[in-house]
Formats: structure tokens, sequence, C-alpha cells
């Protein structure tokens, strides 16, 4: 049977009535053309496999409804090849579209010695802004962790525009020196 199956319009024929030792010479013909069609479209190896693989499989599927148009059959087997690299180029983009912003939050390096004086800042800014008497705590709420200008925190608190900016002052005075006693210790 070997010597009549010598060309891939008789190989196709027999592919198509469920002949796996047909398919399999059509296989070993081509396989490694696939590969390298789907290598050059994907630049990886290892999806050029995976893809290859792919439009054997697709190839197997429809082979019995293929009609062989001339006396190869590289080009259908490019254009399945062609499609699933492009399944395959769409997959990618998704993944790396669903993965990219957890990757952009995660540093490249961690910092363990800055996180701990890190800690210790915000611990030396908690403690000291504990410590304000509860106007300049509202103060420094207002306008520093929520933004505020003077005169909306003025106007909120009730007090002028001057003893915001000149308890802002103070309070800013205070919080840096309890920082930098902090990143001395």
């Amino acid at each position: 049977m070997a010597e009549e199956l010598v060309d891939d319009a008789t190989l196709v024929a027999h592919a198509a009535s469920g002949s796996e030792f047909a398919f399999r010479t059509l296989y070993r013909s081509y396989v490694r053309p696939v590969y390298w069609i789907a290598h050059r479209l994907l630049g990886n190896p290892t999806d050029a496999e995976d893809v290859t693989q792919e439009t054997f499989v697709v190839a197997w599927q429809k082979i019995s409804r293929l009609q062989l148009q001339g006396q190869s059959l590289l080009p259908w087997l490019a254009t399945i090849c062609r499609l699933q690299s492009a399944n395959r180029l769409r997959a990618r983009e998704r993944d790396r579209r669903r993965l990219a912003p957890v990757d952009d939050q995660l540093p490249g390096t961690v910092d363990i010695e800055q996180q701990v004086i890190d800690a210790a800042t915000v611990d030396a800014i908690l403690d000291e802004v504990a410590g304000l008497a509860p106007l300049d705590r509202d103060i420094f709420r207002l306008c520093v962790a929520e933004g505020f200008a003077y005169e909306a925190a003025a106007a909120q608190l009730g007090v002028t525009h001057a003893v915001v900016r000149n308890r802002l002052s103070r309070i800013r005075t205070r919080v840096r020196t309890a920082v930098t006693e902090t990143e001395k210790a």
C-alpha cells in the first residue's frame, strides 16, 4: 500500500477514508514546514510546537471534507497554521492585558530595609499627629490628608484663613522634626 500512496491527492483520499497510515505519511511530509511557518508567525519555539500539533489535529478533523485543489496539501495546512497562530497571538495578548495591571504593581525587588524605614516614618507621623490639639488634628486631616485649600478648611472649621495657615505651618515643622529624628535613629 505504501507504494501506491505517492502523491498528496491519493494520501488525502485515503486519510479522508480514515487511514491513519496515510495521515501519518502526510504528517511526516509536512510537520517541519508547518512548524517553521508557526515559528515565523509566533517567534517562540514552544508556541510553534503547540500550534503545529493543533494544525494537524484540525487537519485530521476536517480532512474528510477537503477537496484538494492543487498537488500539495501544504497550502491548506499553512492556512490552518496561520489561523491557529492568530488564535494563539490573540490569547497571548488577552493574557498580557489581564496580567499587566498585576505585573505593573509588583516591584522588581523588595527592599525590606526601605519598608522598615517607611513604616517607622509613618508611625512617627501618626504619633506626632495623635499628640496634636483637636483643632490642629482637624487642620492636618483636612489640608494634608484630604487636600483642602486653606480657605475651604477654614470655612469647614469656622476659623480664619490665617489660623489654618499658621497652625499648619507649625504642624508641618513639628511632623518634619519627628520624621528627621526617626531617620537618624
